[in-house]
């Protein structure tokens, strides 16, 4: 294969190169990246489809300052390190640049521009060494005994349906078209959600000259000190992730006590449910960047959270009524699985995969899913560990089929 960058490759050509591939992995971003090239380390020869014009496209798309929460050193996937230039925690620029040098490192065959709409069972239907039939943009359709999902844990943005949100005579958008605060200098923004995204954008609104921001909040989350004394929260996850989630909940108040001040009196209370019980529905606690000292301050303000819209006004849980000139809804997203492999009864009743990693789903040869959990060891860590299992399973699986 030509010695070039996978993410300007024209995706026909692309296709070309791998008419026949051994796995095919859909999606561009981190998760199919690592997986791809792992099985290419096993002699396994993947096709990676994505549906944007280049590789990271999510990555791509968040706002400026963004930067992983993750150490570098704990982040990189397997096979190339993230160079230590990009610094402790990497910037988004820098998150994109590895993952191009990373497809090249390792020669991926990458198709961009190409939507895979749905996966069924290929054969005689019961997907028990027939394989996987994948109709795709352009009329083609895509075979392989072997598929790796890797859409991404964000992949549709969610806006909740509030009451009269139609009509609100102000802006209104989604964290996902959020890029940075310019458009927002003097103003008054409401941030609706309190996860990771949410309390950075209030605090990133407020260094860059918002005239008034308000964080609107459902539940009180879980703050924990980016670094403490140069020890990573992400280090911590490590050492808890296999312990049960109730010695964790029984331990982590105290942690939290010690680190992070009380900040009852601003509107946000220490929570009453466990850290880890939250993570396992899948609230990873915040990662401080700001916002402990931007509530304190009183430059980021609690209010209760967003029950509706009406008479250009946005009403508040507790009854009151406010009018920001913008509502950025830091939401969520849903995995957008559903039509992919909804009909295959892979799907838990959140539309979760019911498999991961290397497990694959009953009745379901050869179809892994990777990047669709939130671990609190790290996700990029995660989808690394992932990659190689995937990998190791799917090499077995294509020596076990008859040739």
């Amino acid at each position: 294969m030509p010695d070039r960058s996978p993410s300007t490759t024209p995706a026909n050509q692309a296709v070309n190169q791998a008419a026949t591939p051994d796995a095919l992995v859909i999606g561009a971003g981190p998760g199919g990246l690592a997986a791809a090239a792992a099985m290419r380390q096993r002699g396994v020869r993947p096709l990676v489809v994505e549906r944007a014009e280049q590789l990271g496209a999510s990555w791509r798309g968040h706002y400026d300052r963004l930067h992983l929460h993750t150490t570098r050193r704990l982040s990189s996937l397997p096979g190339l390190r993230i160079p230590r230039a990009y610094g402790r925690w990497v910037g988004r620029d820098d998150v994109v640049r590895y993952l191009e040098a990373y497809a090249e490192h390792h020669a991926l065959d990458i198709a961009t521009g190409i939507t895979v709409d749905r996966i069924d069972r290929g054969g005689n239907g019961d997907g028990d060494g027939d394989g996987w039939e994948m109709p795709a943009t352009g009329g083609r359709v895509l075979r392989s005994p072997v598929v790796v999902v890797a859409t991404g844990h964000n992949h549709t943005p969610y806006i909740p349906d509030w009451p009269g949100r139609d009509a609100f005579p102000g802006e209104l958008l989604h964290a996902a078209r959020y890029r940075n605060p310019a458009p927002y200098a003097g103003r008054d923004v409401l941030v609706v959600g309190v996860g990771n995204t949410g309390a950075e954008i209030a605090v990133d609104l407020v260094e860059g000259g918002a005239s008034r921001v308000r964080l609107a909040v459902r539940t009180a989350p879980h703050i924990m000190r980016r670094s403490t004394a140069g020890w990573p929260a992400q280090a911590s996850g490590i050492l808890v992730r296999r312990l049960p989630p109730f010695l964790v909940d029984k331990v982590a108040p105290r942690v939290e006590r010690l680190s992070v001040p009380d900040l009852s009196q601003y509107g946000l209370p220490r929570p009453q449910t466990g850290l880890y019980a939250r993570v396992l529905e899948g609230a990873i606690p915040v990662q401080d960047v700001g916002l402990i000292a931007a509530v304190r301050s009183r430059r980021v303000e609690i209010v209760a959270a967003v029950e509706g819209f009406e008479d250009g006004e946005v009403l508040l849980a507790d009854g009151t009524r406010i009018a920001p000139d913008a509502v950025i809804a830091a939401t969520g997203y849903r995995r957008g699985l559903e039509p992919l492999v909804g009909h295959l009864g892979v799907l838990d009743g959140r539309g979760r995969p019911v498999a991961h990693g290397a497990r694959q789903p009953a009745g379901a040869r050869g179809l892994f899913f990777t990047g669709f959990t939130n671990p609190i060891s790290g996700m990029l860590r995660e989808m690394a560990i992932d990659s190689r299992k995937i990998a190791a399973a799917a090499a077995r699986l294509l020596v076990s089929l008859p040739s």
